[in-house]
């Protein structure tokens, strides 16, 4: 099974250890420096912005040790190129996830960025894409701001089989960090980090949403509305084009999501239908008039292996060939 053999290459993660020994720790900007009498070991971390492609963030780890308390050398040269970085990087694997079904999508409503959460039906399709993805190692977790999406992320992971807790941060200002800040260094070894963001939102649909189709086609005229849903760059009154929601959900990406996966971390996204079309749009180089008519089903999952720089589409893990995961249809997707 392809699952199974991307596990076992990927192997457990791998942390980087400090000896508990006595000792000085040394800030140098972004560096920090921890020596240790007698045998000692150095790790100096770097964190580097630069301005290549989507890699905003590079960096090294460097280690050394000797039978003294002083170090001799240790030295970095932050010129690598982000292509270096990619030939480097370790396989990583992306999980994508549309939602489980809403109560609007139930009552077939444009949804859009009204926050509606799931039915039944959508929590235990939440829950067998968790069963799919249960042998696929997730290191961070990226949603959208809006509840459904939320709890498609929170519901999988409890059919994981490591068992790790996936904890929203609350990043929003000092007190929201200081009051969800976790003081043992073993839970955190058992958590999963959730970031929240409102660039992964579904499109936002304007003055359609909440509307149903035959009320949609009485007020603005059915032919008008076919243009809007199945148009890349015409947004309804007062909403978001397909083009418009790609700007924001592919600028997310390049800048968040992808120096994660650069840096070997296996990464799930749970989002929406359009913001999960115009990032696979990215992904797999599709044309405009593709992706438009591209359809992604609730609560199936799609695996992408992250591998030399490379975006590798496996399908969906750990469950049979389903035409609706990836195809070219013409069934309307709000």
């Amino acid at each position: 099974m392809a699952t199974s053999r991307f596990h076992q290459a990927l192997g457990t993660a791998q942390s980087h250890q400090h000896l508990q020994n006595s000792g000085s720790h040394h800030e140098f900007g972004n560096a920090s420096l921890k020596l240790i009498s007698k045998a000692f070991k150095a790790d100096v971390g770097l964190s580097i912005r630069g301005g290549y492609n989507s890699c905003m963030r590079k960096s090294g780890v460097i280690q050394a040790s000797t039978s003294q308390t002083s170090v001799q050398s240790v030295s970095y040269s932050p010129n690598n190129s982000c292509d270096e970085l990619r030939r480097k990087s370790s396989e990583a694997a992306l999980i994508l996830i549309r939602h489980g079904e809403s109560l609007w999508n139930e009552k077939n409503l444009f949804t859009g960025c009204v926050d509606v959460p799931l039915t039944k039906k959508g929590v235990e399709e939440a829950i067998e894409a968790g069963k799919r993805i249960s042998n696929i190692p997730v290191d961070m977790i990226y949603t959208s701001a809006l509840i459904r999406a939320q709890m498609t992320a929170m519901l999988a992971m409890t059919q994981h089989r490591r068992k790790k807790v996936p904890i929203i941060l609350h990043n929003e200002n000092e007190q929201a960090r200081e009051w969800s800040r976790i003081f043992s260094e073993d839970t955190k070894k058992q958590s999963i980090p959730v970031v929240t963001a409102w660039q992964l939102n579904e499109r936002m649909y304007g003055e359609l949403q909440g509307l149903n189709k035959q009320e949609t086609a009485d007020r603005f005229g059915k032919e008008k509305v076919h243009e809007w849903r199945r148009s890349y760059d015409i947004p309804p009154p007062n909403g978001e084009s397909l083009e418009m929601c790609a700007e924001r959900a592919v600028a997310y990406f390049k800048d968040h999501i992808e120096p994660q996966l650069l840096s070997g971390k296996n990464v799930m996204i749970a989002a929406h239908g359009n913001s999960l079309r115009s990032i696979i749009m990215y992904l797999d180089k599709l044309t405009s008039q593709e992706v438009i008519n591209l359809e992604l089903s609730t609560g199936i999952p799609m695996l992408y292996i992250f591998k030399g720089g490379k975006f590798i589409r496996r399908g969906s893990p750990a469950g049979p060939t389903e035409a609706g995961v990836y195809a070219y249809t013409r069934a309307c997707d709000f």
